[in-house]
């Protein structure tokens, strides 16, 4: 019991310092006056993966990275840029992961052939068996 109370007491001070005491980011969750370019940028945000998060959109999720890329998703979409382009931007920073829709290049190659590739192995197997059963 001893042990775990030192073990604790030594581990506090990281886990404090992994809290950032960095102020929020002002666009992060304050909206654009003009609607139609709010629409786009939470539309944009939709499509964009947190990177810390991984599992949410950028939208959706509450860690600091997800609202630095939020207020950059809108102070460029509110200086002009299209979603397109500020979509492009952050590809280029941050690589394709940060999309849910990842272009065809030669890294996602795999991600886009083998479900194919499962599909037309699962049908084969399943005509190899079938035809097995009706022979008989």
């Amino acid at each position: 019991m001893r042990a775990l109370a030192v073990l604790w007491l030594a581990l506090a001070p990281v886990m404090v310092q992994a809290q950032s005491n960095a102020p929020q980011a002002e666009m992060a969750w304050k909206q654009l006056a003009d609607p139609a370019r709010e629409a786009e940028a939470r539309a944009l945000m939709e499509e964009l993966r947190c990177i810390v998060c991984q599992g949410q959109s950028i939208a959706d999720s509450d860690a600091e990275m997800a609202g630095d890329m939020r207020a950059l998703v809108r102070e460029r979409i509110a200086a002009g840029e299209s979603a397109a382009d500020v979509r492009q931007w952050l590809i280029a920073r941050y690589g394709d992961y940060v999309t849910y829709d990842p272009p065809m290049s030669v890294a996602t190659a795999p991600l886009w052939i083998a479900p194919l590739l499962l599909l037309v192995v699962g049908v084969g197997l399943a005509m190899r068996t079938f035809r097995r059963r009706g022979g008989r």
